[in-house]
């Protein structure tokens, strides 16, 4: 519980520190130490794996990707949004690897735990779709996509919601 909150807690201690050197006379080592605690803030809600991970995805290096979110030993420690991510970019590296059945769980845990930009739950459930396409669960695969096409407001999966469509007409 309290490892959850470590970094908010850090930050406090931070910030009463920097407002003390503030008062004191020492604005200078006060404004630093301020913009740290901001840092420790801003950490606790991103989770700096999960945006090294985000980086690696990004840059098609998803072994470098597994490497760093391998290092997570405990995602259900992480506030839930940002455990929802892990499980997401875990989905998309085990999907680059040919592993469709440790895909399969991550993308729905990540969509259990919630995910929240809707593009994101497009893209989990695109690919979801096209994980069940594979194992010829056409039902399931159809479902998915249904769900992927509400989600996809922009039309950003257009192209690849067309591709599995094509895939589905050949089974």
């Amino acid at each position: 519980m309290v490892r959850k909150y470590l970094r908010l807690i850090i930050a406090g201690i931070l910030l009463v520190g920097s407002i003390v050197l503030i008062v004191k006379g020492s604005v200078g080592l006060g404004v630093w130490g301020i913009l740290l605690s901001g840092l420790f803030v801003l950490l606790h809600f991103k989770n700096e794996k999960n945006l090294l991970a985000f980086y690696f995805v990004r840059k098609n290096k998803f072994e470098k990707a597994a490497g760093v979110l391998a290092r997570v030993k405990h995602p259900e420690a992480m506030i839930k949004s940002q455990e929802a991510y892990y499980y997401y970019l875990s989905g998309l590296v085990e999907a680059q690897s040919n592993n469709s059945s440790k895909a399969e769980k991550h993308f729905k845990k990540a969509l259990n735990t919630g995910l929240r930009l809707k593009t994101d739950q497009a893209v989990a459930k695109l690919n979801l779709s096209g994980i069940y396409l594979s194992q010829r669960n056409k039902k399931l695969s159809s479902y998915y996509l249904k769900e992927a096409k509400k989600l996809d407001k922009q039309k950003m999966l257009s192209a690849q919601i067309k591709e599995i469509e094509a895939m589905m007409k050949r089974i």
